[in-house]
């Protein structure tokens, strides 16, 4: 019966209180900058590197891409209490993974990514827990690092 409540929340609810919004969008900041290093430093693969990266970043060690960690951030999966992986990360990423593909096209590829990013933004912003569609899809939370005891 002890290990039952284990999974529930400070808040009793499996509900965590989200990570600040400055934080998220400096630690994207920081990931979208190497994606665009990246794309520029080597050039017919660097965009797929850059794309590869979008996708999987949240699944490096401790569910932490590169920006996450330098922020003190990390994405985990609250009803299982572990780190985010792969699958999680790229099942999250999926819909910035296709404005990175539309941006390319001049004008409606422009549009149509700065909706998509306006969209997930305005979601991390006035959901309660911060969750974008991304987290909604792949049943992720973005936390303060330490902030959720997870399994070891």
């Amino acid at each position: 019966m002890a290990e039952e409540g284990q999974g529930v929340s400070p808040l009793g609810l499996g509900v965590y209180p989200k990570a600040q919004i400055l934080n998220r969008f400096i630690a994207k900041f920081v990931d979208l900058i190497l994606v665009a290093a990246a794309d520029r430093l080597v050039p017919p693969v660097g965009w797929l590197a850059g794309l590869g990266y979008v996708l999987i970043a949240d699944g490096l060690s401790g569910g932490q891409s590169v920006g996450k960690r330098l922020i003190g951030l990390q994405t985990v999966i609250p009803r299982t209490r572990e780190v985010a992986g792969f699958k999680e990360s790229i099942i999250r990423n999926v819909p910035l993974a296709l404005a990175y593909l539309l941006f390319p096209l001049p004008y409606i590829g422009w549009f149509l990514a700065m909706a998509i990013t306006g969209v997930e933004a305005l979601l991390i912003i006035g959901n309660g827990q911060g969750l974008r569609l991304g987290d909604e899809i792949a049943h992720t939370q973005v936390l303060g690092a330490g902030q959720l005891d997870l399994r070891d």
